[in-house]
């Protein structure tokens, strides 16, 4: 997100891509037949990228994930996005560029999210700065950012109801929550505050707060001081089962703006999703290195 809070972007690089339909239409046997390097760009001229590709698009050396024409590799401790993607219906036109990810610090924290490990999220770097450069006007900007992973064994859907999660940059660090229902009725209700030098530090115990609605009608929450209401400030994504949103909250005193997301995976579930699904995210099963 940048400074003034009027751009952001998201890229996630899938290998098992979770929310192509044409992946749980294969039945999930083959994640590596199934990648995607998703990029959304947020403000005026955003775009939306999500194309489910086969085995051949994918190329991976200890340091770098290729997808396609996009990829994403480590070098000098930076994280260097190169993208070359098309939107989707009904933006259509190129999303290409470079996306400079700097760590303040890399952290040692996983955090499994059902007692067997099926699933674990790993926030690699809460707190860095993010350097934009796309083909676009407007696009060249500077912002804050935030790394992480989620890996799996499972279709999310088999294991959770619903969840949230949020990363909320702080004076000396970034906030985390990560609220889940999980289908067997439990919960997972974590709150954790890294400083930058990527240490996991105390914090107090902050309370759920609830959001607006969605413009899908999702019940949304997030997490708040004592008698402070939270707002959304920029809308970013909106399906029937995800919204990604710019929410303004207050933790510890401290006003802040982060990344806020609401996933419904008893929505995600429904088999009329998918061919829903299918007309923004196309599948192409093969790529010719050039």
């Amino acid at each position: 997100m940048n400074a003034d809070e009027t751009r952001a972007l998201s890229v996630i690089a899938f290998i098992g891509s979770v929310f192509s339909p044409w992946y749980a239409w294969s039945g999930r046997r083959a994640p590596e037949n199934h990648v995607c390097m998703n990029v959304a760009t947020y403000g005026s001229g955003g775009r939306f990228t999500m194309t489910d590709r086969g085995r051949s698009a994918l190329r991976q050396t200890p340091d770098t994930l290729t997808i396609g024409p996009s990829q994403m590799r480590w070098a000098g401790g930076q994280l260097l996005i190169d993208i070359d993607e098309r939107g989707a219906l009904p933006l259509l036109g190129r999303v290409r560029g470079r996306i400079t990810v700097t760590p303040s610090a890399v952290t040692h924290v996983e955090l499994p999210l059902t007692d067997d490990g099926a699933h674990v999220w790993r926030p690699f770097a809460p707190t860095c700065t993010v350097d934009v450069a796309l083909d676009a006007p407007g696009w060249d900007w500077q912002g804050h950012g935030y790394f992480d992973a989620n890996f799996g064994t499972r279709a999310l859907e088999a294991d959770f109801s619903d969840w949230t999660w949020g990363r909320f940059p702080l004076s000396g660090g970034a906030t985390c929550f990560y609220d889940a229902t999980r289908r067997d009725g439990s919960t997972l209700n974590s709150q954790m505050h890294f400083a930058t030098d990527g240490t996991v530090g105390a914090s107090a115990d902050i309370p759920p707060a609830p959001l607006s609605r969605s413009l899908w009608g999702l019940a949304r929450s997030t997490r708040a001081d004592p008698g402070y209401r939270p707002r959304q400030v920029k809308p970013m994504l909106d399906a029937p089962f995800y919204c990604r949103s710019a929410v303004r909250t207050q933790i510890d005193g401290e006003e802040t703006t982060g990344v806020h997301e609401t996933l419904d995976l008893r929505r995600f579930r429904s088999p009329l999703l998918k061919p829903m699904l299918a007309v923004r995210v196309p599948r192409r099963e093969t790529w010719h290195v050039d």
